[in-house]
């Protein structure tokens, strides 16, 4: 039966990594989620099949609850939602990883023992990581769903003691094997805890994808952790994969912005919010569906910059209904995405594959920038701070030198928001005020609709 459940990890474990490799583009990573969740189906059946369950009807039902709960998040929640979805269900796995080297070491002082080093270090290790992934998700679920402030919050010193706490834990970690105790087990997990929630508190809202791919690397190293307490091979493998992706996620996520992990990580960006307001950057040219939609459809070449505001509005198909239209008159279309625009990594890519954009009218910002000279229209979908030319000529703002799409260069520039308010960084935006942007008012899915009608009249 081993050598059958080893055939069977092997089989996950590379249903696993070809997954994770067909993710890599809007194409393929649909067939990929399906071959990793087909692994994991795998995985579970065989590791069941393999232990000696006490209670399999408490099992099925806790399996049956998991998949109802499971297959209502994937169609019930909103596109918008999705981020705070991820950092949930993010949380959860840590949370998960650090409970199994609980009850590993519980199990073990039950029969009078602790576990052996080679055991109690990625025990140890797990509850540390875990924990803080779980209670940080659950602040970035919080702050992603504004039941708390998006801004950054901090006070004088928080780093200091943030730094003195995880020396205390990472201390405790190693005192623990030479004293077991079930108790210090307990507090080294409500100090991790503590822990996540100082870690994430201070991180702004601007940075969220960022720490989204962060904590999604705690969870899968939590998890290969945990797969060493149990002496699992496929476990181990899992979180390898998701620790070092998400790793690799952070990096390009943290590049994108020009800014270094540990300046995301302990800056506090964002917690100083600045005024916003047409007096301090001069007028802005307000316009209509009418007037846009001349300027779109006698147009060579249109770029669609979409933003938090597309998700927000849910128009992402009378984005793709737009886009179709001008095609059909031969205007050249396409899509810029921001490597941070929206609440997290790949928001923008996802929202347009909902609607059946083409995935050959998606193009990176390094690809796109060098067209916006030779673009006619640029319609700037709910997006702000991804587009913000403060980033490339100020260097007194705070995104200074961070890459954004360079939108002002094109000939004309659409912008359209709800209001002048600022962006998810709360910081002012001077390509409102440009002479060649225009200020198109309105809920996107609104505002797209009557841009549809005004485009149809236009070319009757």
């Amino acid at each position: 039966m081993s050598n059958i459940r080893d055939a069977a990890y092997m089989i996950a474990a590379i249903l696993f990594i070809v997954g994770v490799m067909r993710l890599r583009t809007p194409a393929t990573a649909r067939s990929g989620n399906l071959l990793a969740a087909v692994g994991m189906l795998i995985a579970v059946v065989f590791t069941v099949i393999g232990a000696s369950v006490g209670n399999i009807l408490l099992l099925v039902i806790v399996f049956v609850v998991g998949a109802v709960i499971g297959t209502y998040s994937s169609r019930a929640v909103k596109m918008t939602a999705m981020p705070q979805m991820v950092a949930a269900f993010n949380g959860m796995g840590g949370g998960a990883a650090a409970m199994i080297a609980l009850s590993e070491a519980l199990q073990a002082l039950g029969h009078g023992s602790y576990p052996g080093l080679s055991q109690a270090v990625p025990g140890l290790f797990d509850m540390l990581v875990g924990s803080i992934s779980f209670s940080g998700s659950i602040i970035a679920f919080l702050k992603l769903q504004e039941w708390m402030p998006s801004r950054a919050m901090s006070f004088k010193g928080q780093n200091a003691v943030n730094a003195v706490i995880l020396i205390v834990l990472v201390l405790l970690a190693i005192y623990i094997p030479f004293q077991p105790s079930i108790l210090l087990d307990w507090i080294l997990i409500a100090g991790s805890v503590i822990l996540g929630v100082m870690f994430v508190v201070p991180v702004g809202g601007a940075d969220m994808p960022v720490i989204i791919a962060l904590l999604n690397a705690f969870t899968g190293i939590a998890a290969a952790a945990a797969g060493f307490v149990l002496q699992n091979d496929v476990l181990i493998v899992a979180g390898a994969l998701v620790g070092s992706s998400g790793t690799i996620l952070t990096l390009i996520m943290s590049r994108a912005m020009n800014r270094s992990i540990f300046n995301v990580l302990f800056s506090a960006f964002g917690s100083k919010v600045t005024a916003t307001g047409t007096s301090e950057r001069g007028e802005i040219h307000p316009t209509n569906a009418e007037e846009v939609a001349m300027l779109c459809a006698y147009a060579q070449r249109v770029v669609i910059v979409p933003g938090y505001g597309l998700a927000v509005a849910r128009a992402q198909q009378e984005c793709k209904d737009l886009m179709d239209l001008l095609s059909s008159r031969g205007v050249d279309v396409r899509f810029a995405i921001h490597p941070v625009a929206g609440r997290m990594p790949g928001h923008m890519n996802v929202l347009l594959a909902e609607a059946n954009v083409p995935y050959d009218r998606l193009y990176d910002m390094d690809d796109i920038n060098p067209e916006f000279q030779r673009t006619d229209v640029v319609l700037v979908i709910g997006a702000n701070d991804v587009v913000n030319p403060d980033a490339r000529e100020n260097p007194g703002s705070p995104i200074y030198g961070m890459p954004i799409l360079n939108v002002d260069q094109a000939k004309t520039v659409i912008v359209n928001k709800r209001s002048m308010a600022a962006g998810f960084a709360g910081i002012d935006n001077p390509l409102f005020f440009k002479q060649n942007t225009k200020m198109f008012f309105g809920d996107a899915k609104g505002a797209l609709q009557s841009l549809v009608s005004a485009i149809k009249e236009e070319v009757a």
